[in-house]
């Protein structure tokens, strides 16, 4: 039978839905000089490859994390920690990209084949597990999961992928990343991965549906900070067993985690763009108000640039050639852009010298 999740929405998941949308909506129109943002949303990124690793055992600090991403750092016998802080870097780094196309099958198998390949972007998606995989205890090697045979993964994914293109309007996309997480690491499509590619298809949902809060935020430091609070919540049934009862169980609880937990975020997030305020430029803030979604993402090229290109601009939006300049022609009659030199084939864009001021502090 269809994928049918047995669930609630409670008065403290309506109450926090409702609060997570007013800070969405108000760290949306907060004014922060966009170098500021880009770092904010670096710090974001590094964040969440370092907790969603940890919580798979990566031994890596946040501070070797980052040498290991920004500065190519190499730490003696952790090779495999390198190559999984690799993996989700690039992965997060790719979707972001997607945030633009459906998700489908094969959006999963990429994100888990990225994950996987410690860096390398020459990928291709990885197939399901042909195999049965069990979860064990660490310590006693008792079993605690048994995931669904192999034979049942495919069907199960299809029916998972299926739901989500059918109730993405009809639910709150937080609900809606909620119950991908969970049952994606029910299904337990392969036999290494399943965590990181469940975080990663949670935040490409929340991306997808609004709720990026322009990616400066970490969900992954939420469950790494309390392991057992999440083991717990994401493990509903009465039995280790998939087919006794851990495909009928109610996930309200989990969801009432989930939610809580992206409220906590957000709440985080409010408070630093609030202080990065001071950092950045305070005294713009009508003009950064005045700005589209389309012109303050396209500014943030401009951060360590002085002109830009129609490829530039693809690459961000993940556009076609043909979409990219007819966006770039859009902002030049917006006055948004300005063109640097008409005589030159491969056409390059400068910012108009109205909004050169948002950037001239930390050019």
């Amino acid at each position: 039978m269809p994928f049918k999740p047995v669930f609630s929405i409670t008065p403290k998941i309506a109450s926090a839905l409702m609060k997570i949308e007013a800070l969405k909506e108000a760290v949306k129109n907060l004014p922060v000089n966009p170098n500021v943002l880009k770092t904010l949303r670096e710090t974001a990124r590094l964040t969440s490859t370092h907790y969603s690793t940890q919580i798979e055992g990566n031994r890596l600090s946040q501070k070797e994390v980052e040498g290991v991403i920004k500065k190519g750092g190499h730490f003696a016998g952790r090779q495999r920690d390198e190559k999984e802080i690799k993996g989700y870097y690039s992965a997060l780094e790719w979707l972001e990209k997607s945030v633009s196309k459906p998700i489908t099958e094969e959006t999963i198998r990429m994100m888990h084949a990225l994950v996987e390949a410690g860096g390398r972007n020459n990928v291709k998606p990885t197939p399901y597990r042909d195999a049965q995989n069990v979860i064990k205890d660490s310590k006693s090697g008792a079993i605690v999961y048994m995931p669904p045979e192999a034979n049942d993964v495919p069907i199960l994914m299809k029916e998972l992928v299926v739901w989500l293109e059918e109730n993405k309007i009809e639910l709150p996309c937080p609900i809606l990343g909620a119950i991908a997480h969970y049952q994606f690491a029910t299904i337990h499509p392969y036999y290494d991965g399943n965590g990181r590619v469940a975080r990663l298809l949670t935040t490409l949902i929340l991306y997808q549906g609004g709720y990026d809060l322009k990616g400066l935020y970490s969900l992954e430091e939420y469950y790494a900070r309390d392991l057992q609070g999440y083991y717990a919540a994401v493990s509903r049934g009465d039995n280790h067993n998939y087919y006794f009862g851990r495909a009928e169980a109610d996930v309200t609880p989990w969801i009432e985690y989930f939610i809580l937990g992206m409220l906590g975020a957000f709440e985080h997030v409010k408070i630093r763009t609030e202080e990065a305020r001071s950092i950045g430029i305070t005294d713009k803030s009508k003009l950064l108000r005045r700005l589209t979604p389309k012109q303050r993402k396209v500014l943030t090229l401009f951060a360590e640039q002085a002109a830009i290109t129609a490829k530039d601009v693809e690459k961000l939006f993940n556009f076609s050639d043909r979409a990219s300049r007819l966006l770039c022609n859009a902002l030049v009659e917006e006055g948004f852009l300005t063109i640097a030199d008409r005589a030159n084939k491969t056409r390059a864009y400068n910012l108009a010298e109205e909004y050169e001021e948002l950037l001239m502090h930390n050019r």
